[in-house]
C-alpha cells in the first residue's frame, strides 16, 4: 500500500482511505462504489480538460470519441494492472476464487475509486495531476482512431445534433451472486418515447449495450437516420 501511495502521490499516513477505494462489495458493506461514482465524474472532467489543451484543433466529436477510448474499461484495466492493483484489491472469497482480481470491470472501477479518493482528500488539482500521470504516455492520435465510436458517444452525438436532451440511463436490476453479477440497464429518450435495455457484467458494459439497442431502434424507426 505504501508503494501505491507513492505512485499516486498520496500521503502514506492516509493509507486507510486507499484501502477503502480498493474494497469490493463482496468483501465488505463498506465498499468502493460511491468513490467509483465520484471518480468516474472526476476522471471525465480531468480528461476533457487535458484533451482541450492537447488537441486544440479537434472537433467536439473527435474530443468525445478520444475521451471515450481513454476512459473505457479496457484502458482503465491496463492502468490497474500497471499499478499492481490485483495484489491489493480486497475481495470476498468467492470473487477471489473466480478470478475477480483480474476482472476488467473490477480493476477499472478500482482505478476510478482511487481517483475519487484523491479528489475527495486532496482536491481537483491533485486528481488532475494524477490523471495526467496515468495517461501521460498515451498516443492520442492512435487512441482517437483505435476504435469505432462507443455507442453511448454515438447516441449522445445524434441527440445533440437534433438539439435533444441526453439519454437517461437507469439501473433496473442486479442479478446473480455478488462475485458474478449481471447488471440490467434501461436507456430512454423521453422526448421520442423510446426505451431500450442492455445487460452486462458491469454497469458501464450494460449502459453500452442499452445505448447500442436504442441506436438500433433509431435506425429501424421509419424516417430516422443515424
Amino acid at each position: 500500500m505504501i508503494a501505491l501511495s507513492a505512485q499516486l502521490g498520496f500521503p502514506a499516513q492516509r493509507a486507510s482511505q486507499l484501502r477503502h477505494a480498493l474494497t469490493h462489495r463482496s468483501f465488505s458493506a463498506t465498499h468502493n462504489e460511491r468513490l467509483e461514482f465520484l471518480g468516474d465524474a472526476v476522471l471525465n472532467l480531468c480528461i476533457s480538460d487535458w484533451l482541450m489543451q492537447r488537441l486544440p484543433a479537434a472537433t467536439e466529436g473527435e474530443l468525445s470519441r478520444t475521451r471515450a477510448n481513454l476512459v473505457c474499461e479496457e484502458s482503465l484495466h491496463k492502468i490497474g494492472l500497471q499499478l499492481g492493483l490485483p495484489k491489493l484489491l480486497l475481495l470476498g472469497e468467492g470473487e477471489r476464487k473466480t478470478g475477480g482480481s483480474q476482472r476488467v470491470s473490477i480493476l477499472a472501477d478500482a482505478v476510478e475509486a482511487l481517483i475519487g479518493v484523491v479528489y475527495a482528500e486532496q482536491g481537483y488539482a491533485a486528481a488532475q495531476t494524477l490523471v495526467k500521470r496515468l495517461f501521460e504516455n498515451v498516443d492520442l492520435s492512435a487512441t482517437a482512431k483505435a476504435k469505432a465510436k462507443d455507442p453511448k458517444t454515438s447516441l449522445q452525438e445524434w441527440l445533440q445534433a437534433k438539439r435533444m436532451a441526453l439519454p437517461v440511463y437507469t439501473l433496473d436490476e442486479v442479478r446473480g451472486a455478488e462475485h458474478q453479477q449481471t447488471f440490467v440497464i434501461s436507456c430512454s429518450v423521453p422526448a421520442m418515447d423510446l426505451l431500450a435495455h442492455g445487460q452486462g457484467s458491469s454497469r458501464k458494459a450494460a449502459e453500452r449495450e442499452a445505448a447500442a439497442a436504442l441506436l438500433n431502434l433509431l435506425m429501424t424507426k421509419k424516417g430516422l437516420k443515424t
